[in-house]
């Protein structure tokens, strides 16, 4: 069974930084596409940023709130993808979940990360 697991959630100032990180663990055959969402108290959740790996196109992809301050990066070896947050304003605070596509033993299929907390307050 393939887990996400996040981390890097924290309370911070507006204009400050903050990364978050996923780590994929499993089975994992191909690693297609990782990427973050987003979802505040009452809202529909939304994509922040997207990638593929290399098998997939390499193609990355920001929502427009937040290009130019965020930056989603991957370490294959790992199995690791990272949110790089600059510039932070109040309404990036939510909840911030991992999302992947891969291919398994048997099939192709995605998961979700269970959510870590960005609050940006002064």
């Amino acid at each position: 069974q393939v887990q996400l697991v996040e981390s890097g959630g924290a309370l911070v100032p507006p204009g400050g930084s903050l990364t978050l990180s996923c780590t994929a663990s499993g089975i994992i055959v191909n690693l297609n596409t990782m990427g973050w969402y987003r979802q505040a108290p009452g809202k529909q959740r939304e994509p922040v940023a997207t990638l593929a790996t290399i098998n997939s196109g390499g193609t990355t992809n920001y929502a427009d709130s937040v290009k130019g301050r965020f930056t989603i990066s991957r370490d294959n070896v790992k199995n690791t993808v990272y949110l790089q947050m600059n510039g932070l304003k109040p309404e990036d605070t939510a909840v911030y979940y991992c999302h992947a596509r891969v291919t398994t033993l048997f099939n192709e299929d995605e998961f979700w990360g269970q959510g870590t907390q960005v609050t940006v307050s002064s």
